[in-house]
């Protein structure tokens, strides 16, 4: 039985990553509170992957919600052009406290895609203030960074992209590193970058969130990050997804020992509140835009760059992330996955399973579709057990909420369970 307002929503509404003709229609969620979203029925589900990503502190935090509430009493927007506010500042002391040491400057844009857009921006114009012919990109295999054209190019996933491959810009894939790999990866690696025509290395530390999860090592890493950086090449990280404490660190790049020269930031900066992103960089980019001619400068902006509101609540949102209460939660959940990830990894329906701070994931060892009927119907075993997941073809993977309870962890991990039976 279709809900009124699910027939309304299918008049209008297009909804992203989806065949329409094939999904009949959606869910009305008529509220979310905590880790908790509810439907229209008065239905509830755990929000185990914390909306994309973006919920980390819970739905309608207080605390996030009061910061929201003063600043909207103080502002609706402020253009970031000629113009600064106390929000905006307030925001790059809290955050220049946490990042990687070497980041010092601060560039607000809209979301994780545009915060791509922007890095590759910033590599490849750094190099052309400086009459340096450097236009190529190094990126992973079956990366994903982002829908906007050039955080497509430099993700590698046909699923999502393959209508546009004819228009993007020169970027060259290399494979994951791993075990079996790594001397091939860093031959070719140090190969193309020691040509001297790569302008940056972009990648997702340790954790590719749409390739499934998938998971390497930071010393390959570091290795790639110290090679780049000799040959002058710019390294790009993309904490899109990892950072903000995902990871068990403050950034996936905390575990490496090399840092990046550019940070993309954006899902859990805002606590789900408001879209915003941010591309951090080192003084050495900064300085590399500054002259007397205009357009040596960084002429890129959006309308609502630094608004108040998104820069209020994403300082809120890193005072709870560097809280003891937050950090102990991150820890409870990171010792819970690894204890769970014991119990079903030897299961005989199990592969991979792996776990990295509060990001758990495994593969079922069936074959099927990144989208359709039996992805599908694992989307729907975990909404009759109260539990909001997206898995990703065959991968279940959780993100949960930092503030989710022991018996509401369980819960998930039980319905994992009941569908291993």
């Amino acid at each position: 039985m279709i809900s009124d307002l699910q027939q309304r929503d299918l008049k209008h509404l297009w909804h992203p990553i989806t065949q329409h003709q094939t999904i009949d229609n959606h869910l009305v969620i008529k509220k979310a509170k905590g880790v908790y979203l509810y439907d229209e029925n008065n239905q509830k589900y755990i929000d185990g992957f914390s909306s994309w990503y973006t919920c980390m502190y819970g739905h309608c935090n207080e605390a996030i919600i009061q910061k929201a509430y003063e600043s909207l009493q103080q502002f609706s927007h402020i253009p970031f052009v000629g113009l600064t506010h106390k929000p905006a500042i307030e925001l790059s002391e809290t955050l220049i406290k946490i990042l990687p040491k070497n980041q010092q400057k601060i560039f607000f844009s809209e979301n994780g895609s545009t915060s791509v857009d922007l890095a590759i921006k910033m590599a490849l114009q750094y190099f052309h203030n400086q009459n340096i012919p450097r236009t190529k990109i190094i990126a992973f295999e079956d990366a994903f960074h982002g829908d906007t054209f050039g955080a497509m190019s430099v993700s590698n996933s046909p699923v999502y992209h393959k209508a546009f491959n004819d228009f993007f810009i020169d970027v060259i894939h290399i494979p994951v590193p791993n075990d079996d790999n790594f001397h091939q990866v860093k031959k070719q690696f140090s190969d193309l970058v020691s040509q001297q025509d790569i302008a940056c290395f972009i990648y997702e530390p340790l954790v590719q969130g749409a390739n499934c999860m998938k998971m390497f090592s930071p010393k390959f890493l570091d290795e790639l990050i110290q090679i780049a950086q000799k040959y002058n090449t710019l390294c790009i990280a993309d904490e899109v997804m990892t950072g903000f404490g995902k990871t068990g660190k403050n950034f996936a790049s905390d575990h490496l020992k090399t840092n990046p020269d550019i940070i993309c930031l954006a899902k859990s900066l805002t606590a789900g509140v408001t879209p915003m992103a941010l591309t951090t960089c080192t003084e050495k980019i900064y300085q590399s835009f500054l002259d007397n001619e205009m357009t040596k400068g960084l002429m890129h902006a959006h309308t609502y760059s630094a608004s108040p509101l998104g820069c209020s609540v994403a300082k809120a949102a890193i005072d709870l992330l560097t809280s003891k209460e937050i950090r102990d939660n991150i820890q409870r959940i990171t010792q819970k996955h690894q204890s769970f990830l014991q119990e079903i990894k030897q299961h005989p329906k199990v592969k991979n399973a792996r776990t990295l701070g509060i990001i758990f994931a495994f593969e079922l060892d069936i074959e099927m579709k990144r989208y359709g009927k039996k992805r599908n119907e694992l989307y729907d075993f975990f909404m009759e057990q109260g539990v909001f997941l997206r898995p990703l073809g065959n991968t279940i993977y959780l993100l949960p909420p930092y503030i989710i309870s022991d018996e509401q962890l369980d819960h998930i991990y039980h319905s994992i369970q009941l569908l291993l039976a």
